[in-house]
């Protein structure tokens, strides 16, 4: 293939980019209160990118030097048609890691077909193990079928399987000792995050709900002993993990307020209209769309807009907890 540009992902501050978190949907079956309003508007189906367009997306990032792929949402499995996707992601050369973030709501049918079709990593959502208030959280969770599914997950055999947890003070921070034991009885590991300021939200005050990764760091720590397994890694995300001497299950926190890893980040993302996305905290973009969609176009132009896009990519996010979003897009527009 003939190229006028480079064949790997660098970026202006010499970050290698090797992982692509490639949105499937903006839509869910569930409005949890931290990701989305109660009432979402759409992206109409007509920009959204055909199943055809995201493996076009997918290949030419794996031809740049990503190395691995997370598909997210909104939730993914509610995509129609979405093995057959996944069926060609996964026998994708040059690829090596094919992952999936999911809510959990269909897991319990699809886990084993997803793990038979190359999905190698699974990160759950799960904020809480009270029925009652896991449906205030999501608005319309189901926490039987999320539990299902996560025991669906650990029977395929992922290679790795993660639960992420969005604490809020007052509203599921009594929770944090038992969503860790619930982790260590299926030995596999559970991430904390700390709330981002994105999309306008009226269910509660941003500020007042903030739990900081340290306060959690020190609760967990004074149950269970945490050894740090050092700075978060391209492999296992933005996340700090700890192990615990007496379980296979790790902890890990993600902290975009109080402590970023802008400086080791490695990845880009890709909306279900086909914004390339440079950085999940800034709205440095480019439109993939019109280069998917002009007549003839090839994978080389696809790869040199690219390429283009991650000239653009910044140094850093500068995410607050004040009660002005800085980015108005919600967590589902922005793919995971």
């Amino acid at each position: 293939m003939n190229r006028d540009f480079p064949a790997t992902l660098v970026d202006p501050f010499q970050r290698r980019i090797s992982y692509l978190r490639l949105s499937v949907t903006d839509r869910c079956d569930f409005r949890c209160v931290y990701c989305m309003a109660e009432d979402m508007q759409f992206v109409p189906k007509p920009q959204v990118l055909t199943l055809e367009e995201l493996y076009r997306v997918a290949e030419a990032a794996v031809g740049l030097g990503v190395r691995k792929i997370r598909l997210t949402g909104g939730e993914p499995l509610i995509r129609n048609n979405i093995l057959s996707l996944v069926q060609r992601l996964g026998a994708l050369p040059g690829l090596e890691t094919l992952a999936l973030t999911s809510n959990g709501s269909r897991l319990a049918e699809l886990a084993a077909p997803l793990r038979a079709a190359g999905v190698s990593r699974v990160n759950i959502s799960l904020d809480s193990l009270r029925p009652d208030r896991f449906r205030e959280l999501t608005r319309f969770g189901d926490l039987a079928k999320v539990i299902a599914g996560v025991d669906a997950a650990v029977a395929a055999g992922f290679e790795r399987i993660k639960l992420n947890a969005v604490i809020l003070r007052g509203r599921n921070d009594d929770e944090v000792l038992d969503l860790v034991e619930f982790a260590r009885q299926r030995e596999i590991d559970i991430a904390f995050i700390e709330e981002m300021p994105l999309g306008q939200i009226e269910e509660h005050s941003r500020a007042l709900s903030f739990c900081s990764s340290a306060e959690l760091e020190q609760l967990i720590g004074s149950h269970y002993p945490l050894q740090p397994q050092g700075d978060p890694s391209g492999s296992a995300g933005p996340a700090r993990y700890f192990s615990m001497a007496d379980s296979r299950s790790q902890v890990g926190f993600i902290s975009p307020h109080s402590n970023n890893f802008c400086h080791l980040c490695n990845r880009v993302r890709v909306t279900v209209e086909g914004r390339l996305l440079l950085c999940l905290g800034n709205e440095h973009s480019a439109d993939l769309r019109p280069v998917l969609r002009a007549p003839g176009s090839s994978r080389v132009e696809l790869e040199r807009a690219i390429v283009a896009a991650v000239a653009l990519k910044p140094e850093k996010h500068h995410f607050t907890h004040g009660e002005e979003p800085e980015i108005l897009r919600f967590m589902n527009m922005t793919g995971g």
